[in-house]
């Protein structure tokens, strides 16, 4: 199973995509929302290359009398698409042209409000632009009433802050958690909360759901070559982690000392300074907003070292990443 379609899988119960929102949208009117009403959009269309856009998926839910529909793109490469915001210009327009066909919409309608998610789980931070217009070269006078205007919400799995997830009872943050896992422990501790969280017989979806994940995705990916069976729970998979592999543990923890040797000097100094900046905005604000330490994760280093020049004399969060 790829992680396209298992994410799919995920991401096709109402619970996971009710945390999605509640955990990582910060926006007001997601708490105007009626959770209640949300429902999967079943889209009929292609791409500009012909092929369906099979691990996508559309939901809708009530704000007020109107529907907001989340288009859920999930990405999972090994570095970022610099056009992506292009690709969310085309696939918003396809995804309007079914909404127009499906719903019947006569001339006096109006088209929804559409929240483009891209979910990434790279293992090198996002760099691409979040909006299209930064791709667009300067247009003359005039022309510029003409430019195309779109933006999506990136969610960069390996970018949240550990001490932020783990204090989110959200399911969405515990996915984050195990795919930024790095010991058995870190595991296990993830897997206790999803266990008592998905007891409820309603549940069984999402809980086998994640079951599937874990034993045909992550943990291949954790521990190459190992050999695991087919699991039917998430207590199993809990059973076998607390008792069949050491062997898995020593060899993970020798994994790791050996891209630390080839990946530490590069990467210290940098995460050095990201900490540094993320206590003296705790420090100076009191709290740190989940996307701030989003943008800290992303950001080069020459961005850390202006940020931390610019923390001495900014009077708010804002002044701290202007650009100088």
């Amino acid at each position: 199973m790829s992680h396209d379609k298992s994410y799919k899988l995920l991401f096709g119960h109402q619970e996971m995509v009710i945390d999605l929102l509640k955990g990582f949208v910060n926006e007001d009117w997601v708490n105007q929302c009626d959770f209640g009403s949300l429902e999967k959009f079943n889209c009929n269309y292609t791409s500009d290359d012909l092929r369906e856009r099979e691990d996508d998926l559309v939901w809708r839910l009530r704000w007020g009398d109107s529907w907001i529909y989340l288009y859920l793109l999930l990405e999972f490469q090994s570095t970022d698409d610099h056009f992506m915001a292009v690709r969310i210009l085309t696939y918003l327009g396809l995804l309007y042209q079914d909404i127009k066909r499906s719903e019947n919409l006569k001339p006096h309608d109006k088209l929804p409000p559409v929240l483009p998610i891209v979910l990434y789980n790279g293992a090198r931070p996002w760099q691409a632009p979040v909006d299209i217009d930064p791709l667009i070269h300067p247009a003359p006078a005039g022309l510029e009433n003409y430019r195309p205007h779109v933006r999506y919400l990136l969610l960069d799995e390996g970018r949240y802050d550990k001490d932020y997830l783990g204090g989110l009872d959200n399911l969405v943050a515990a996915l984050f958690q195990l795919e930024n896992s790095r010991t058995r422990e870190d595991i296990q501790a993830v897997l206790l909360k999803l266990i008592d969280w998905l007891g409820h017989p309603e549940q069984s979806g999402l809980r086998r759901a994640f079951t599937v994940w874990l034993n045909r995705v992550l943990l291949p990916r954790k521990a190459p070559g190992s050999q695991f069976k087919e699991f039917n729970d998430l207590n199993e998979v809990n059973t076998m982690l607390a008792e069949t592999v050491e062997q898995w543990a020593k060899d993970w923890k020798q994994q790791g000392l050996e891209q630390g040797l080839e990946q530490g000097l590069q990467q210290g100094f940098q995460q050095g300074e990201a900490s540094a900046l993320k206590h003296l905005l705790l420090r100076r604000f009191k709290a740190i907003p989940p996307e701030t330490l989003a943008r800290i994760g992303q950001a080069t280093p020459g961005q850390l070292e202006q940020w931390l020049e610019n923390i001495l004399d900014a009077a708010t969060l804002e002044d701290v990443f202007k650009a100088h």
